[in-house]
């Protein structure tokens, strides 16, 4: 934007003022493994019940850089991570040992802060534009967090600095593992413009598909388009584009937040047409929950199911359980429970959604957490 005396002035709303960092740490339970068991150092590891043991059956929740070189990811089944790399050293993982350190890891980014904003086991977002240390730099601060969370529980992890969630969070993922990235108020368009669209946060591949319809392939593409026209193709999301694309994220961070609800939807390009088309989308929204309910410890007694259908016409279903649920298959049947009484595939399903709210936290005396991901 440009006033009348040619002066640049700064984009509308656009706060530079703020220092976020976004602490991730790398690969966090395979290198949780290699620190306890130094004989894996080197080694491709993945965390998972290896499928030999399990029929085939199993998902993949991290696997360490060695492992990564094979293509081996999260989220991945396992018996697809074994035709990828034979050679691979399976572990069934230890959630004990990773919420230790990641209670460690908590612990040292509250010295320095108490605005910390924890985004699953290994991310949290700390807003250091004031701190404990009364240190002006983020940077200083970020390099001093990492160097911490090193000599005291031999764990590395990536930073990102910048004045907003958004960037931050782009930021800690350039170079990782064990990287710092800086981006500046004046530096963070061109930065963005560069940015492949899937690297932005929350654009799947789903929505990358849609956008590259759209031609838009970059940062850059994305900052052509119009606001309006963002909003007619992406709906709210699109104000968002607009906005993170122009270096644009006010959102404060949330300390000690009370998540409410847990949910994943889709929104089909091509609409489901068949029975077996709903089904396969409601099991893997049901697994896409339980992810989510593990990250953040929660389990749930009422299970929504929305439906849009081609015409638009969004309705939305509920039920109320006797019992917490958090497997993926009571997820799932009570989501199919509530599709056969409420749902209609002759309309044909423009989207699917599963949230699980109701939550409380998961008491991990009963409940393993590699017990429920593999069984």
């Amino acid at each position: 934007m440009t006033s009348s005396t040619g002066i640049q002035l700064p984009e509308p709303y656009r706060d530079t003022a703020r220092k976020i960092i976004h602490i991730d740490m790398d690969a966090f339970f395979s290198s949780v493994e290699e620190r306890n068991n130094p004989a894996l150092i080197g080694k491709p590891v993945i965390i998972a019940k290896h499928p030999r043991k399990t029929g085939g059956k199993g998902i993949v929740s991290t696997a360490n850089y060695e492992a990564r070189k094979y293509g081996v990811h999260s989220a991945m089944s396992a018996y697809e991570a074994y035709k990828k790399c034979p050679q691979g050293i399976f572990v069934e993982g230890n959630y004990k040992a990773y919420k230790e350190a990641s209670n460690h890891i908590r612990a040292i980014m509250n010295r320095y802060t108490d605005l910390v904003e924890p985004m699953s086991i290994d991310e949290a977002y700390l807003d250091v534009t004031t701190n404990k240390l009364n240190e002006p730099s983020a940077i200083k601060v970020a390099r001093s967090i990492q160097k911490d969370i090193w000599n005291e529980t031999c764990l590395s992890s990536s930073a990102g600095v910048s004045y907003n969630r958004f960037l931050a969070k782009i930021a800690s993922d350039v170079k990782k593992p064990a990287g710092l990235t800086v981006i500046t108020p004046a530096k963070a368009v061109a930065f963005i413009k560069e940015l492949p669209i899937e690297k932005f946060p929350g654009i799947g591949p789903k929505t990358a598909e849609r956008m590259h319809e759209l031609n838009i392939y970059f940062g850059a593409d994305l900052y052509k388009m119009e606001q309006m026209d963002l909003i007619h193709h992406f709906g709210k999301a699109g104000l968002s584009y607009y906005k993170k694309v122009r270096g644009i994220d006010n959102k404060p961070l949330t300390v000690d937040r009370e998540r409410k609800s847990v949910g994943k939807e889709h929104t089909y390009l091509h609409v489901l047409k068949t029975e077996q088309e709903v089904q396969e989308q409601l099991k893997r929204l049901a697994q896409e929950v339980q992810g989510s309910l593990e990250r953040v410890e929660k389990q749930g007694k009422t299970v929504v199911l929305k439906i849009r259908y081609r015409s638009f016409d969004t309705l939305t279903r509920r039920i109320s359980l006797p019992d917490y649920v958090q497997k993926k298959s009571d997820i799932f049947r009570y989501a199919a429970e509530l599709w056969d009484q409420y749902g209609d595939v002759n309309r044909e399903v423009r989207l699917l959604g599963i949230t699980v709210t109701n939550l409380q936290p998961i008491q991990y005396k009963t409940l393993s957490l590699f017990n429920r991901l593999y069984r």
